[in-house]
């Protein structure tokens, strides 16, 4: 008899054990990048801060890309495809879960309200199938990534070793590219989807742990068309650059949670064309 009350009192914390999970999801993510994901360099030595990243590639010492070429980047066996689909998905993880952690809550308080309802029967709210389906959209995103990646750094465009590009021409495209789209209808309409959960759960709401799942697939894919492009400036300023990954973090937080989020963002794009256009006149 006392399993029942047991279970009310864990379902009224469930805000809190779903806050707590995402934040140690989060943290572990960040852990992971910050120590290097793997690739045999801290991500601080991979890290720098400069108006041109390009021109850093560019001048570096013949050789020393040897280090990524004794590591197997250059050759990309499958245990490197593995392992740069791993760093991408996982920095998708670290970069993404603050801004999509508002979302994941009020789909696990509306769970609970229609449980509570009788709405629905599932004794135990499917928060997780609906983040697992959320994070599998950017698994997604992460393998074309990985591959574009691999095309890249084929073609001596982004560094093998501080993976950043060498190439003032595709330091610019990415720049311009991205800042364009900061101000594309397409990007308002996925950031208009992402900066009103309340009204993206009552459109598309589904029932049970399968429902859940694809609704969190669904927020996942806007959330890729929201900032895919923001994601494509790693290339630009160093993919394990933390600075980059920091502040391109900090500016989809903004864009989805704060009141004029959404101008911060056009603002921000305005200020990456310029950025771009003065790259490629150095």
């Amino acid at each position: 008899m006392s399993e029942a009350p047991a279970f009310e009192r864990l379902l009224k914390r469930d805000r809190i054990i779903t806050l707590a999970g995402l934040a140690a999801l989060c943290a572990l993510a960040w852990l992971y990048i910050v120590t290097g994901a793997g690739l045999g360099m801290s991500a601080w030595e991979m890290t720098t801060l400069a108006p041109f990243p390009h021109q850093q590639g560019r001048d570096m010492m013949p050789g020393m890309d040897m280090g990524a070429t004794a590591r197997g980047r250059t050759a990309w066996g499958f245990d490197t495809w593995a392992l740069i689909i791993a760093m991408w998905w996982i920095m998708m993880i670290a970069m993404m879960t603050p801004s999509a952690a508002p979302t994941i809550l009020l789909f696990a308080r509306v769970h609970r309200h229609a449980l509570a309802q009788g709405q629905v029967h599932d004794k135990l709210a499917p928060t997780g199938a609906f983040a697992a389906g959320y994070m599998l959209v950017w698994l997604a995103f992460a393998v074309a990534a990985a591959a574009l990646h691999w095309a890249l750094e084929r073609t001596g465009l982004v560094s093998a070793m501080m993976m950043g590009s060498q190439s003032r021409w595709l330091s610019g495209a990415v720049l311009i590219a991205a800042g364009l789209y900061q101000l594309s209808p397409i990007k308002n309409i996925c950031l208009a989807h992402c900066r009103t959960p309340t009204s993206f759960l009552s459109r598309h709401w589904r029932p049970h742990a399968l429902g859940a799942l694809r609704l969190g697939a669904m927020h996942g894919a806007y959330c890729v068309g929201c900032c895919w492009m923001l994601m494509a400036l790693l290339f630009a300023g160093g993919v394990m650059n933390l600075i980059w990954i920091a502040a391109l973090a900090i500016l989809v937080l903004i864009e989805k949670a704060l009141p004029r989020g959404q101008w911060v963002g056009r603002g921000a794009g305005v200020v990456v064309i310029c950025w771009g256009v003065a790259t490629l006149a150095v």
